[in-house]
């Protein structure tokens, strides 16, 4: 049996990482969309940086086809918006012993997550049936090369990048009334 395991090749265990990856990510994602959260403010301020280089970098895709940047930006400005309806859905604490915190709205970050990796687990079906076959898949643009994908990659950035951006800025806000509030 080790003999076997150690027979495989390397690149065999490459789908079992990345599955394992894909599911520890998507763990911590789902966890952040339900229960009261911390607000780590630089921990936020970098996550929105990085969700901006991500972004800007999604819209290269603009370089290969234009449709792909099409989608990506769609993705984006739709994405933006549902950030909007879910900040007014945030409920926003500032704590006196405890860490000051916000209570996202389950439903949106959750339905997000789910449109997200049914996309991605469907991608991966078409590109691992193509790459097992050998051909192109019959339906479809080729894999990789979906505007789809790059839409709801581009949605779940741009939701992310506006939301936390949002509860910075509403944080920020919030804080300086209650502040006024206690002088």
């Amino acid at each position: 049996m080790l003999a076997q395991v150690a027979a495989q090749p390397a690149s065999a265990y490459v789908p079992v990482a990345m599955a394992a990856l894909m599911c520890w990510v998507v763990y911590r994602r789902v966890r952040r969309n339900f229960g009261r959260q911390v607000i780590h403010t630089r921990k936020m301020a970098v996550r929105v940086g990085i969700f901006a280089v991500v972004a800007c970098l999604l819209m290269t895709s603009g370089f290969v086809s234009l449709k792909l940047a099409e989608g990506a930006l769609a993705g984006l400005v739709i994405g933006g918006a549902l950030a909007m309806l879910g900040l007014k859905l945030t409920r926003f604490e500032i704590g006196t012993d405890r860490a000051d915190g916000y209570t996202p709205n389950p439903w949106l970050g959750a339905a997000l997550t789910a449109l997200l990796v049914g996309r991605m687990v469907y991608r991966f079906a078409i590109v691992g049936t193509a790459l097992h076959t050998g051909a192109a898949p019959a339906h479809g643009p080729a894999p990789g090369d979906s505007p789809l994908t790059m839409a709801i990659v581009g949605l779940t950035l741009g939701y992310y990048l506006a939301y936390y951006a949002g509860i910075l800025i509403h944080h920020r806000r919030f804080k300086r009334q209650a502040l006024g509030q206690a002088a």
